[in-house]
């Protein structure tokens, strides 16, 4: 008599709950989006890539799936707001880090990027901010919350100027300096419609730890920005692994031992925030 009621929970028990869309988060735009490092809203479905069998495609697009809606082959132009500055990086320091992040997207889809002086008339606009900045996103400070930036056809990018910002470990000593780059890369794939992935090694993947390198894009990234914008005709896949090939060779930059807790909680609107987070 109690076996078949047995079976019947067992089965509720063991089938797994309904996933989401594969690529794109919910359509409400007023919807916010919780991710936890073990939910199950971070796993998504097995892809046909063919660049690398059995991998599952985790990249995740805004809500409407937005986009810039340019003539192709694309151009947008950036600016940087330099009347909020931050004194242990030059202006020339921070233009050629960001010339290099934003070439990285640009070398596997279809779109330049042309810096500008005329700040008010960019495409993208660049800039660092304290606290209250008149976004509805103020900023917390020293560590936690390092930028953020707005969906397609936004194009707003804020960095937090509290943080210790650097371009170059060897000379900036500090235990909890953020690389410039690493950041720099992932908020321009916001700015180009890529939400959070749930791949670690991915650009897009929502934290950092204090002193860590991220800045070349992984698979999921670039199959993610073309399945928005198309294929750069001159990319292949194969610079991916050679770009993986030189980080490697280079030596190892070592992390922060903080060792306080912090929450990998993270909230999606129309903005996207990137997390420091501690070993």
């Amino acid at each position: 008599m109690f076996l078949p009621l047995l079976l019947l929970l067992f089965f509720f028990l063991c089938t797994p709950p309904c996933l989401p869309s594969p690529t794109t988060l919910p359509q409400n735009p007023t919807a916010a989006v919780i991710f936890r490092s073990n939910s199950t809203s971070m796993r998504w479905r097995v892809s046909d890539t063919l660049h690398t069998p059995h991998a599952t495609a985790r990249y995740v697009f805004f809500p409407g799936k937005p986009r810039w809606t340019r003539r192709m082959p694309m151009v947008l132009t950036y600016a940087f707001f330099e009347e909020n500055w931050i004194s242990n990086l030059s202006l020339k320091d921070v233009r050629a880090v960001f010339r290099k992040a934003f070439s990285k997207w640009a070398h596997v889809i279809p779109v330049r990027f042309e810096e500008t002086d005329d700040y008010g008339y960019a495409d993208i606009k660049i800039g660092f901010y304290r606290g209250d900045h008149s976004d509805g996103q103020a900023f917390d400070g020293v560590l936690g919350v390092l930028a953020h930036s707005f969906s397609p056809e936004i194009g707003r990018l804020h960095l937090d100027a509290a943080e210790t910002w650097t371009v170059d470990f060897e000379k900036e000593k500090s235990a909890v300096a953020v690389d410039l780059e690493s950041v720099a890369t992932h908020e321009i794939g916001h700015l180009l419609g890529l939400g959070h992935s749930s791949v670690r090694e991915s650009v897009m993947y929502p934290s950092l730890k204090p002193r860590e390198k991220k800045a070349n894009l992984e698979v999921d990234d670039v199959e993610g920005v073309q399945a928005l914008y198309g294929s750069n005709p001159n990319f292949k896949f194969e610079s991916l692994a050679l770009e993986s090939d030189t980080s490697a060779s280079q030596p190892p930059v070592s992390t922060c031992t903080v060792t306080w807790p912090f929450s990998l909680t993270f909230f999606i609107i129309f903005t996207s925030h990137f997390y420091l987070v501690f070993p």
